[in-house]
C-alpha cells in the first residue's frame, strides 16, 4: 500500500514571502485612535505612535519599517551614518526615509537647518528652545517623500501617518523635546549632526512599467509599484520587503492588505488586484533592475 504524503505546510516553507509581525509601541506623542487597520492595537488611556513590523529574529534583519502616527511633535532628535556608528561600536547606522500616508492642514516636518551653525550655537539653541526657530519646517502631504539621511536634524510633526524605512538601529539622540521629561543627549547629538541643511530629496522617475524609483544612493533604496499584470519578484540577492499601500492581491497565494509588511527572501510570485499600489524597499545603495520580472 502506498504511503500517503502530508501536504506541505506553509510554515515549511522557507523560500515563500512571509508577513511579519506588528507590534505597537506607546509614544507621548501618538495617537488614542488609529487608522482602522491598526484599530486592534488602540487601548484606553494609551497613546500609541509606531507600530513595528518584525521578523522572529529581529536582530538579523538589516531594516525596519514602522507606521508611525503622530498628535503631537516628536523631539528634534538626530541619528548617527554608518561611519559615526562605526566609531562608537554600533552595527549600522541609521539613514531613514519616510513616505507620508495623511497629513492634516498645515502639518509640518523639519528637516535639517535653515542655514549652517557652529556645534557650540547649536548645543545653547537646544537648551534655550531656540533651536526650534532653526529647523527647516516644511509642510508635507499624503504622497511625499523625505530621505532622511544618518546626521540629518529632524523631527516629525503633529497631525501626520507615515512609513518609515529605516536601517535596523534602535538609537536616537534627542537635542529637545519641548519640555517632556525624557532624556537628552546632547553630547551625542551635537557629535553626529550636520549642522546645516539637509540633502535636497531627488524627484521620483519612472524606472520602467508600473515602477517608480523614489530614494537610492544611501543604505537602502525605495521603490513604488503600481502593477497590473503578474510577475515574478526575486528578493535572494538583497533584503527585501514589500509595504502594501492598499489591497495589492496576492504574493505567493497569500492576500496583501494595506497595514502590512512582507519579506521576500526567494524568488514570490506576485499577482496583483486592481489598484495594487506597494512600497518596496531593498538594501544597497543603487536601484536593482532585474528585481522584478
Amino acid at each position: 500500500m502506498r504511503r500517503m504524503l502530508s501536504p506541505l505546510r506553509w510554515e515549511d516553507r522557507p523560500d515563500l514571502a512571509t508577513r511579519l509581525s506588528p507590534r505597537a509601541v506607546a509614544r507621548p506623542w501618538g495617537r488614542a485612535v488609529l487608522p482602522h487597520v491598526f484599530a486592534d492595537f488602540a487601548h484606553a488611556g494609551e497613546r500609541i505612535g509606531e507600530v513595528w513590523h518584525e521578523e522572529q529574529d529581529a536582530s538579523a534583519c538589516r531594516l525596519l519599517v514602522k507606521h508611525l502616527f503622530t498628535a503631537d511633535l516628536l523631539s528634534i532628535q538626530v541619528h548617527p551614518d554608518s561611519r559615526q556608528a562605526a566609531v562608537r561600536g554600533l552595527p549600522c547606522g541609521k539613514d531613514e526615509a519616510w513616505f507620508v500616508l495623511n497629513a492634516e492642514p498645515g502639518a509640518v516636518i523639519g528637516l535639517g537647518l535653515r542655514q549652517g551653525i557652529e556645534a557650540g550655537k547649536l548645543r545653547d539653541a537646544a537648551l534655550d528652545g531656540s533651536i526650534e526657530q532653526l529647523i527647516d519646517w516644511r509642510p508635507v502631504a499624503a504622497g511625499d517623500v523625505l530621505a532622511c539621511p544618518g546626521g540629518t536634524i529632524h523631527a516629525i510633526g503633529g497631525g501626520i501617518s507615515l512609513i518609515e524605512v529605516q536601517q535596523n538601529l534602535d538609537l536616537t539622540y534627542r537635542l529637545y523635546d519641548y519640555g517632556r521629561p525624557r532624556e537628552l543627549h546632547l553630547d551625542d547629538a551635537v557629535d553626529v549632526a550636520i549642522r546645516g541643511p539637509a540633502p535636497i530629496s531627488p524627484s521620483p522617475r519612472c524606472v520602467g512599467e508600473g515602477r517608480e524609483l523614489l530614494l537610492e544612493g544611501g543604505s537602502f533604496v525605495l521603490e513604488r509599484w503600481r502593477l497590473s499584470a503578474p510577475a515574478a519578484i526575486d528578493g535572494s540577492a538583497t533584503e527585501l520587503l514589500l509595504i502594501p499601500l492598499a489591497t495589492a492581491g496576492r504574493l505567493d497565494g497569500a492576500p496583501l492588505g494595506s497595514g502590512e509588511v512582507w519579506r521576500v527572501p526567494a524568488v514570490s510570485s506576485l499577482e496583483p488586484g486592481e489598484g495594487a499600489d506597494l512600497l518596496v524597499a531593498y538594501t544597497g545603495s543603487d536601484l536593482k533592475p532585474d528585481l522584478l520580472r
